[in-house]
């Protein structure tokens, strides 16, 4: 018999079987063959209603909050924002990256990146799931811009999945 957990996860996740018949495409996970670096987060408290704080000599430390759109009182940071934040500057640093052995260094040089993380109810499946929008300004060249994409290691780990393992401590 499977445990409670197990049932939700398994209710929240299609099966490979499932994401055929919704037309997605089966995929190979990304998997890294060596760690440039790390970063590590540790969350305390009520998760979205708690404490967040980064485990390094910079200590970011914040006091997490549910949205008010989502009942909360939105006095505090919550996942989504942290993710948009991170999505946006890795974007751009990768658009950067790809200009400059382009030679378009000068097109990226001026380029602003805003990112949107939706959070809401999946067509496909039970409970939740994230949609995002990256918009860039400042870049005329269309295909600079999809080149960041596609180097982006965010815009990589959606489009083609990582691994994720998941332990008791």
């Amino acid at each position: 018999m499977l445990s409670t957990a197990a049932r939700v996860a398994r209710k929240a996740v299609p099966s490979t079987r499932n994401l055929r018949a919704y037309g997605h495409p089966i995929r190979t996970l990304m998997t890294l063959k060596d760690h440039k670096y790390t970063a590590q987060a540790t969350a305390r408290g009520q998760g979205r209603n708690g404490q967040v704080k980064s485990d390094d000599d910079f200590g970011l430390d914040l006091r997490l909050a549910m949205p008010k759109s989502l009942g909360g009182k939105g006095d505090g940071q919550n996942p989504e924002m942290l993710f948009a934040m991170g999505y946006a500057s890795c974007f751009l640093s990768a658009m950067q990256l790809v200009a400059g052995r382009m030679g378009k260094s000068e097109m990226a040089k001026n380029a602003v990146v805003h990112a949107q993380v939706h959070v809401g109810e999946p067509k496909e499946m039970e409970g939740f799931g994230l949609e995002v929008e990256i918009k860039v300004e400042n870049v005329p060249d269309e295909d600079l811009i999809q080149a960041g994409h596609e180097a982006c290691p965010y815009s990589r780990a959606l489009k083609h999945g990582v691994v994720v393992n998941v332990s008791k401590a």
